[in-house]
C-alpha cells in the first residue's frame, strides 16, 4: 500500500473514532485505538493528522489539559457509511421502540441518523417503499407510558461517567421520603425499563449495587472523589437474578396454575422460563402450568393481568394475595 492511500485510510479511521460532543477523545486513547487496528503511528502524527483533518471537517479541540481531548461539533451531520434500504428501515423501526423508552435527550442524540433514514425513504419515489410509513410501525407490549423527562445535563454525564469511569455527585429525589437526597455515585451500568431509565450504581462508601431513576436526578456534577470500581460486577447477572422485578429475595419458586388455552398458546410461543410444562387441554377447559420463576413481585403482577383466565395453585402465598386483592375489588363502592 502506498504511503498516500495509508494516509487516506489512517485519516478515515480517526474520523470514526471521534464521538460527538459532549463526549470527546483523549490523543492517547485515538492512538491506541488505531494500533488495535493496525496502524503504528506516533502521538504528534496523530496531532497533526487531527489539526489536517479539523480543517475541512467540524471538529472541536479542548487544549485545558493534555492529552488535548477531541469531538464533533454537536450538530455535526455525518454520512459515511451510506445509507442501504434494509438499513434504514430498522433505524426507522428502532426510533419508534426507542421514543418510549429512552429518554428525550438521548433521542436527541441520535435525531441526526433517524432524520438521515426517513429522508433515504422518502427519497425512494416509483419505489413501493416511498410510502414506508404505511408498512413500518412498532408497537409496544402492553400499555407503555411516556418517558419521564430528565435534567439535560444527566444523561450525557451519567453516559461519559461510565464510559471514562469517574464519580459523579448528585442530588436526588426520594421516593419513599420525599426529598431531596446528596449522594457520591460510582456508575456501573444503565439499565432502560419501560418508560424509565436507571443508573445502577454504588453510594458513597458502601459496596452494595443501588438503582437510581436518571429522572429523579434534580442536580449532577462530575466529583472530586475517586471512584470506586466493582470489577466483578456484572449487569447481565444482577438483572438475571430479579433486581428489576422488585425481588422478595433472590430465590426461584414453583409456579403451578390451571391456565385458559389463550394463555398456553402465547406461553407456548413466548415461555414464562427456561424450565416450563404445559400439559393438554383438559376436559374442563384448563392447561396446566409448571414453571420455574423468581419470586418478585413483578411475576404476580403478571399473573393478576391475566384475571379470571389463569388460576394459581402454588405458590400458596400467590394464591391467597390474588383472592385478597379479588375481595378488595370486590369491596369497593359503585
Amino acid at each position: 500500500m502506498s504511503s498516500r492511500q495509508d494516509t487516506l485510510f489512517r485519516y478515515l479511521a480517526i474520523l470514526q473514532l471521534i464521538p460527538r460532543y459532549p463526549h470527546q477523545k483523549a490523543t492517547t486513547t485515538i492512538q491506541t485505538s488505531l494500533e488495535e487496528q493496525g496502524f503504528r503511528v506516533e502521538l504528534r502524527s496523530i496531532q497533526r493528522d487531527l489539526d489536517k483533518i479539523s480543517a475541512h471537517f467540524p471538529l472541536m479541540c479542548d487544549r485545558s489539559q493534555r492529552p488535548y481531548r477531541w469531538s464533533f461539533h454537536p450538530d455535526f451531520k455525518s454520512s459515511l457509511p451510506e445509507l442501504d434500504t434494509a438499513s434504514a428501515l430498522t433505524l426507522v423501526l428502532a426510533e419508534q421502540y426507542l421514543i418510549d423508552l429512552l429518554p428525550q435527550i438521548a433521542i436527541d442524540q441520535l435525531a441526526g441518523q433517524f432524520d438521515k433514514a426517513r429522508k433515504y425513504l422518502n427519497g425512494l419515489n416509483g419505489n413501493r417503499l416511498a410510502h414506508w410509513s404505511h408498512y413500518v410501525k412498532a408497537v409496544p407490549n402492553g400499555k407503555a407510558l411516556k418517558p419521564a423527562p430528565i435534567n439535560q445535563d444527566v444523561w450525557p454525564l451519567v453516559t461519559d461517567a461510565l464510559l471514562c469511569s469517574y464519580a459523579l455527585d448528585v442530588a436526588y429525589l426520594s421516593r419513599s421520603k420525599d426529598e431531596h437526597k446528596t449522594f457520591t455515585l460510582h456508575p456501573l451500568g444503565i439499565v432502560a425499563r419501560h418508560s424509565a431509565s436507571y443508573l445502577l450504581a454504588t453510594v458513597n462508601d458502601y459496596e452494595d449495587v443501588r438503582q437510581f431513576a436518571l429522572h429523579r436526578i434534580r442536580t449532577i456534577a462530575k466529583s472530586d472523589q475517586p471512584y470506586k470500581s466493582k470489577p466483578a460486577f456484572c449487569v447481565d447477572s444482577y438483572i438475571e437474578k430479579g433486581a428489576f422485578g422488585y425481588p422478595v429475595d433472590d430465590k426461584t419458586v414453583s409456579l403451578k396454575a390451571f391456565i385458559r388455552p389463550e394463555v398456553a398458546w402465547l406461553l407456548s410461543e413466548t415461555p414464562l422460563s427456561a424450565r416450563q410444562i404445559l400439559s393438554d387441554e383438559n376436559a374442563e377447559g384448563w392447561v396446566w402450568l409448571e414453571a420455574e420463576v423468581p419470586n418478585d413481585q413483578q411475576t404476580q403482577w403478571w399473573i393478576q393481568g391475566f384475571g379470571a383466565s389463569i388460576d394459581v395453585v402454588e405458590p400458596v402465598s400467590w394464591r391467597e394475595s390474588i383472592h385478597q386483592q379479588a375481595r378488595a375489588i370486590l369491596g369497593l363502592k359503585d
